[in-house]
Protein backbone atom coordinates (compact mmCIF):
# COMPACT_ATOMS: atom_id res chain seq x y z
CA UNK A 1 0.00 0.00 0.00
CA UNK A 2 1.36 3.22 -0.79
CA UNK A 3 2.18 5.51 1.77
CA UNK A 4 -0.79 9.02 2.02
CA UNK A 5 2.04 11.38 2.73
CA UNK A 6 4.30 10.41 -0.33
CA UNK A 7 1.72 10.04 -2.70
CA UNK A 8 0.43 13.88 -1.47
CA UNK A 9 3.95 15.25 -2.16
CA UNK A 10 4.99 13.50 -5.12
CA UNK A 11 1.30 14.53 -6.49
CA UNK A 12 1.21 18.29 -5.31
CA UNK A 13 0.82 21.29 -7.31
CA UNK A 14 0.37 25.00 -7.13
CA UNK A 15 -3.17 26.02 -8.70
CA UNK A 16 -3.27 29.41 -10.54
CA UNK A 17 -5.45 31.59 -7.99
CA UNK A 18 -8.00 32.02 -10.75
CA UNK A 19 -8.85 28.63 -10.81
CA UNK A 20 -9.28 28.49 -6.84
CA UNK A 21 -12.94 28.38 -6.21
CA UNK A 22 -15.55 28.51 -3.30
CA UNK A 23 -15.54 26.36 -1.15
CA UNK A 24 -13.04 27.53 0.68
CA UNK A 25 -11.55 26.50 3.95
CA UNK A 26 -14.18 26.39 7.13
CA UNK A 27 -12.92 28.24 10.08
CA UNK A 28 -12.02 24.77 11.40
CA UNK A 29 -10.20 23.83 8.59
CA UNK A 30 -8.61 27.12 8.47
CA UNK A 31 -7.40 27.02 12.13
CA UNK A 32 -5.91 23.24 11.53
CA UNK A 33 -4.24 24.71 8.42
CA UNK A 34 -2.81 27.64 10.13
CA UNK A 35 -1.55 25.60 13.55
CA UNK A 36 0.13 23.11 10.95
CA UNK A 37 2.18 25.75 9.44
CA UNK A 38 3.36 26.80 12.82
CA UNK A 39 4.85 23.30 13.12
CA UNK A 40 7.91 24.85 11.61
CA UNK A 41 11.34 24.76 12.31
CA UNK A 42 12.03 27.43 14.55
CA UNK A 43 15.52 27.36 16.23
CA UNK A 44 15.23 29.36 19.35
CA UNK A 45 11.77 29.38 19.50
CA UNK A 46 11.02 33.22 18.16
CA UNK A 47 8.12 32.26 15.88
CA UNK A 48 10.02 34.26 13.39
CA UNK A 49 6.44 34.89 11.25
CA UNK A 50 3.03 35.58 11.71
CA UNK A 51 -0.12 34.80 9.50
CA UNK A 52 -2.82 37.69 8.10
CA UNK A 53 -5.99 36.04 6.89
CA UNK A 54 -7.70 37.91 4.15
CA UNK A 55 -11.07 36.48 3.75
CA UNK A 56 -14.43 38.37 2.79
CA UNK A 57 -15.24 42.08 2.56
CA UNK A 58 -11.37 42.70 3.56
CA UNK A 59 -10.11 41.67 0.28
CA UNK A 60 -12.28 43.98 -1.66
CA UNK A 61 -10.92 46.68 0.84
CA UNK A 62 -7.69 45.56 0.74
CA UNK A 63 -8.10 45.21 -3.18
CA UNK A 64 -9.08 49.15 -3.26
CA UNK A 65 -5.35 49.92 -1.28
CA UNK A 66 -3.68 48.09 -4.15
CA UNK A 67 -5.15 49.76 -6.69
CA UNK A 68 -4.46 53.58 -5.02
CA UNK A 69 -1.02 51.86 -4.38
CA UNK A 70 -0.71 50.91 -8.50
CA UNK A 71 -1.51 54.48 -9.18
CA UNK A 72 1.03 55.91 -6.82
CA UNK A 73 4.06 53.45 -7.59
CA UNK A 74 3.61 53.20 -10.91
CA UNK A 75 5.69 55.45 -13.52
CA UNK A 76 2.74 56.44 -15.40
CA UNK A 77 -1.23 56.21 -14.91
CA UNK A 78 -2.45 52.72 -15.33
CA UNK A 79 -4.97 51.62 -17.27
CA UNK A 80 -8.65 51.37 -16.14
CA UNK A 81 -8.28 47.71 -17.25
CA UNK A 82 -4.87 47.06 -14.72
CA UNK A 83 -7.12 48.68 -12.32
CA UNK A 84 -9.51 46.82 -12.16
CA UNK A 85 -7.42 43.68 -12.19
CA UNK A 86 -5.33 44.94 -8.98
CA UNK A 87 -8.96 45.98 -7.08
CA UNK A 88 -9.92 42.12 -7.80
CA UNK A 89 -6.11 40.93 -7.27
CA UNK A 90 -7.05 39.05 -4.09
CA UNK A 91 -10.33 37.71 -4.59
CA UNK A 92 -9.42 35.48 -6.92
CA UNK A 93 -9.56 32.94 -4.72
CA UNK A 94 -11.58 32.36 -1.71
CA UNK A 95 -9.55 32.77 0.93
CA UNK A 96 -5.78 34.67 1.18
CA UNK A 97 -3.34 33.96 3.90
CA UNK A 98 -0.36 36.54 3.83
CA UNK A 99 2.57 34.88 5.54
CA UNK A 100 4.70 37.68 7.56
CA UNK A 101 8.28 37.06 8.34
CA UNK A 102 9.02 38.92 11.38
CA UNK A 103 13.06 38.75 12.13
CA UNK A 104 14.13 39.36 15.78
CA UNK A 105 17.59 39.55 16.17
CA UNK A 106 19.27 37.16 18.03
CA UNK A 107 22.58 35.72 18.20
CA UNK A 108 22.08 32.05 17.16
CA UNK A 109 19.43 32.47 15.31
CA UNK A 110 20.76 34.51 11.87
CA UNK A 111 18.05 36.66 9.61
CA UNK A 112 18.56 34.29 7.08
CA UNK A 113 17.35 31.39 9.09
CA UNK A 114 14.56 33.21 10.44
CA UNK A 115 13.23 33.71 7.18
CA UNK A 116 13.52 30.45 5.65
CA UNK A 117 11.31 29.30 8.84
CA UNK A 118 8.91 31.68 7.48
CA UNK A 119 9.28 30.31 4.25
CA UNK A 120 8.25 26.59 5.55
CA UNK A 121 5.13 28.08 7.49
CA UNK A 122 4.51 29.61 3.92
CA UNK A 123 4.68 25.73 2.23
CA UNK A 124 3.26 23.98 5.18
CA UNK A 125 0.05 25.84 4.89
CA UNK A 126 -0.17 24.86 1.37
CA UNK A 127 0.77 21.21 2.01
CA UNK A 128 -2.29 21.01 5.42
CA UNK A 129 -4.56 22.72 2.85
CA UNK A 130 -3.24 20.35 -0.36
CA UNK A 131 -3.94 17.32 2.21
CA UNK A 132 -7.61 18.52 2.71
CA UNK A 133 -8.28 18.95 -0.60
CA UNK A 134 -8.00 22.38 -1.94
CA UNK A 135 -5.62 23.87 -4.25
CA UNK A 136 -3.18 26.56 -3.31
CA UNK A 137 -1.18 29.39 -4.60
CA UNK A 138 1.86 30.89 -3.20
CA UNK A 139 2.67 34.13 -4.67
CA UNK A 140 4.57 37.14 -3.63
CA UNK A 141 3.73 39.32 -6.65
CA UNK A 142 4.32 43.37 -6.49
CA UNK A 143 2.17 43.73 -3.86
CA UNK A 144 5.04 42.04 -1.64
CA UNK A 145 7.04 44.88 -2.13
CA UNK A 146 5.02 47.93 -2.49
CA UNK A 147 5.14 50.57 0.39
CA UNK A 148 1.44 51.62 0.94
CA UNK A 149 0.47 48.19 0.85
CA UNK A 150 2.93 47.58 3.91
CA UNK A 151 1.60 50.21 5.12
CA UNK A 152 -1.71 49.63 5.02
CA UNK A 153 -1.13 45.83 6.28
CA UNK A 154 0.34 47.69 9.10
CA UNK A 155 3.85 45.80 8.92
CA UNK A 156 6.82 46.62 11.36
CA UNK A 157 10.03 47.58 10.24
CA UNK A 158 11.48 43.92 11.05
CA UNK A 159 8.53 42.60 9.17
CA UNK A 160 8.10 41.94 5.13
CA UNK A 161 5.36 39.51 3.46
CA UNK A 162 7.02 36.20 2.43
CA UNK A 163 3.92 35.16 0.78
CA UNK A 164 0.60 35.84 -0.12
CA UNK A 165 -0.83 31.69 0.12
CA UNK A 166 -4.28 32.02 -2.00
CA UNK A 167 -6.63 28.71 -0.79
CA UNK A 168 -9.93 27.41 -2.67
CA UNK A 169 -11.63 24.30 -4.78
CA UNK A 170 -9.18 23.61 -7.86
CA UNK A 171 -11.56 24.68 -10.87
CA UNK A 172 -10.12 21.16 -12.14
CA UNK A 173 -6.83 19.37 -11.35
CA UNK A 174 -3.35 21.21 -11.90
CA UNK A 175 -1.93 19.76 -15.18
CA UNK A 176 1.46 18.61 -14.55
CA UNK A 177 4.71 20.81 -15.64
CA UNK A 178 8.03 19.40 -15.75
CA UNK A 179 10.56 18.95 -13.34
CA UNK A 180 14.01 19.06 -13.46
CA UNK A 181 15.61 15.59 -13.47
CA UNK A 182 18.04 14.69 -10.09
CA UNK A 183 21.00 14.03 -12.37
CA UNK A 184 20.94 17.97 -13.10
CA UNK A 185 20.68 19.11 -9.35
CA UNK A 186 22.30 16.57 -7.52
CA UNK A 187 25.99 16.18 -7.04
CA UNK A 188 27.78 14.12 -4.60
CA UNK A 189 30.56 15.73 -2.29
CA UNK A 190 33.85 13.87 -2.00
CA UNK A 191 37.11 14.82 -0.76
Amino acid sequence: MENPVIALLSSRRSVKPDRLLEPGPKPQELETMLRIASRVPDHKKLAPWRFLVLEGDARVRLGDVIADACIAEEPERPSEVRLAMERGRLQRAPLVVAVVSRVTPHRSAPEWEQILSAGAACFSLCLAANAMGYGTSWLTEWIAYSPRVRAALHLADNERIVGFVYVGTPAEPPPERERPALVDIVTRWSA
